[in-house]
């Protein structure tokens, strides 16, 4: 048992500094882009809750003149 807890300990520290490594190699966002695409979700979303509402508004209408 004491093998396995310290092949794991070892697999989680092998992972820990993979992960750091990796994050070094991350080219971050500035701040000019990272306020554009902050911007370009923030419309894409407004523009998919506006046309998913119209649709459920037009489902709606036609499903309580269909009750009728």
């Amino acid at each position: 048992m004491a093998i396995e807890k310290k092949t794991s300990g070892n697999k989680a520290t092998k992972f820990i500094k993979e992960t750091k490594s990796e994050l070094k190699k991350v080219i971050w966002p500035g701040r000019k882009e990272l306020v554009s695409f902050t911007s370009v979700v923030f419309v894409s979303v407004i523009a998919a809750a506006f046309l998913i509402g119209v649709v459920d508004f037009v489902f709606a209408r036609m499903l309580s003149l269909i009750i009728r």
